[in-house]
């Protein structure tokens, strides 16, 4: 399996990862990824997620002023996003700890 097709599984886990601290523009959110080692996620993946779980109610906007250029729009959570991410988070805790069972099992040969 081709590792970016795992990672787009993971896209709003990720992203509402990302927001849970601090709000963030598109680009700044990039950056945030990419520090975190999320090379390989395209631009264009990352600012879907954005829309489609603003468009869910997982996420909220608002524009500020830059001094380097056009406004910028913000992507905050909203409880719902909180929530969401919660749910998220436990379903990865259980199917990680699960894949890590299966991985460290011993191998019948």
């Amino acid at each position: 399996m081709d590792r970016s097709q795992l990672l787009k599984g993971l896209l709003d886990i990720i992203v509402l990862r990302v927001l849970d601290d601090e709000d963030g523009y598109g680009y700044e959110i990039l950056g945030r990824l990419r520090r975190a080692g999320f090379d390989e996620l395209g631009d264009a993946s990352v600012y879907g997620t954005l829309r489609r779980l603003y468009r869910a109610g997982h996420l909220s906007t608002y524009v500020l002023p830059s001094e380097s250029g056009p406004h910028r729009k913000y992507y905050a959570l909203t409880e719902p996003g909180r929530k969401h991410l919660r749910h998220m988070r436990d379903a990865w805790e259980d199917v990680s700890a699960k894949m890590r069972h299966l991985l460290d099992a011993p191998t019948k040969g």
